[in-house]
């Protein structure tokens, strides 16, 4: 846990340092786009703030290679070079569509190529679902399943990112819930270590989200832009991957964690799908809406749930920390199911599903009764979303 700590520690503190350098270079040399029409924010400001991120994480990658408690991670060269790859490929494209507003298809298309990269050049697939025992049946299914799961997590991701704070908040609940659930699901199946990809990644991903929050908290200094949205889609769709990879489907089937079948076999694969609900969600339906309206589902426009909460009465604060309260509850209601079950605690599921129904209680009261009724709020740093 302390090499955990650490890679979490190095992450944060390169990307607080590197995020205030590039503020600074970035004011001193205009280098941030003007006010676009969808824009909700009105104060111009740099959105390259992923490459903080990315620099930041490819620094903690890299000197875990170097580290011996990480050696399994590194233990197939190629899976990690590969990420690292569809990383770089990822926040140019980018950082490049943050500046010059690249077409979507452009975009799109970047985005299979890394996923692809991943998929067919580091050969990190989904290959079985936790879901009694079924495999996936051909190479190419595995390789299509894979991409096409990368790329909606990561246009998900990147649809959320409308106000400040919100998708590094987010990313940050998000991925510490899931490093703790694939944490304690490989202690689960008997591995001889508890370092693995989809744990490490996750702490990467926390530690870059928790030195970018304090650039980007209300009032923010930067944005992450596509760059750092898109990264951080592509790494949390990889590390829920990458836990597949250490699942047998045979053990759900079996229920070897003595947990009954129905909901057993459903939470391993469950909670990776939870911790990115809200983008997910948003996605989906901007997706519907746009195809409906005859319109490019990449199209802009300003009817995502965040803009929703904002024409509620909601300042733009609130609805950042009511979906950081979304996310919390969601996640860890399930996270505490699996625990419960595990941990043979009184009622097993039961102490997970009272939290749930609670704590959704509690976020509905908050999202339906805003702070402000009698206009829609204006705020003056929330940043543009695609």
């Amino acid at each position: 846990m302390r090499q955990y700590v650490f890679t979490l520690i190095l992450t944060a503190a390169l990307t607080l340092a590197l995020a205030w350098g590039i503020w600074r270079l970035a004011l001193r040399f205009k280098l941030y786009p003007g006010i676009r029409e969808r824009d909700v924010h009105t104060v111009p400001t740099p959105r390259l703030g992923g490459v903080a991120m990315f620099v930041a994480m490819v620094v903690a990658m890299l000197v875990s290679a170097a580290n011996p408690f990480f050696g399994i991670v590194w233990a197939d060269p190629r899976v990690m070079w590969s990420i690292l790859a569809a990383m770089g490929l990822t926040v140019v494209v980018g950082v490049l569509d943050d500046l010059l507003d690249l077409d979507w298809m452009i975009k799109l298309a970047a985005q299979f190529l890394a996923a692809g990269i991943i998929a067919v050049g580091g050969g990190l697939q989904i290959y079985a679902l936790p879901l009694g025992d079924l495999w996936v049946g051909s190479s190419w299914l595995s390789i299509a399943l894979t991409m096409f799961a990368i790329v909606v997590v990561m246009n998900a991701v990147n649809f959320i990112d409308g106000l400040d704070g919100l998708v590094a908040g987010v990313c940050l609940i998000a991925n510490t819930v899931f490093f703790v659930y694939s944490y304690v699901l490989v202690r689960d199946i008997g591995a001889s270590t508890y370092f693995n990809l989809a744990t490490f990644l996750a702490v990467v991903l926390v530690g870059a989200c928790a030195g970018f929050l304090p650039m980007n908290w209300n009032g923010a200094k930067l944005f992450m832009g596509d760059g750092g949205a898109l990264v951080l889609g592509l790494l949390m769709a990889t590390s829920a991957i990458a836990i597949t990879g250490v699942l047998d489907p045979a053990m759900f089937a079996q229920d070897e964690f003595g947990r009954s079948q129905l909901v057993g076999a459903f939470l391993p694969i469950l909670l990776p799908i939870v911790v990115v609900m809200l983008p997910l969600l948003d996605f989906g339906l901007a997706v519907i809406r746009r195809l409906r309206a005859g319109k490019s589902p990449f199209s802009a426009d300003r009817k995502h749930l965040h803009h929703r909460m904002l024409d509620m009465g909601h300042s733009d604060r609130d609805a950042v920390l009511i979906f950081y309260a979304w996310t919390g509850v969601v996640s860890l209601a399930v996270l505490l199911m699996y625990l419960g079950a595990r941990e043979d605690w009184p009622g097993e599921y039961l102490p997970g599903v009272a939290f749930g129904l609670l704590g959704v209680a509690a976020c509905l009261v908050v999202t339906l009764t805003p702070s402000r009724r009698s206009e829609p709020a204006r705020p003056a740093h929330s940043h543009p979303t695609p």
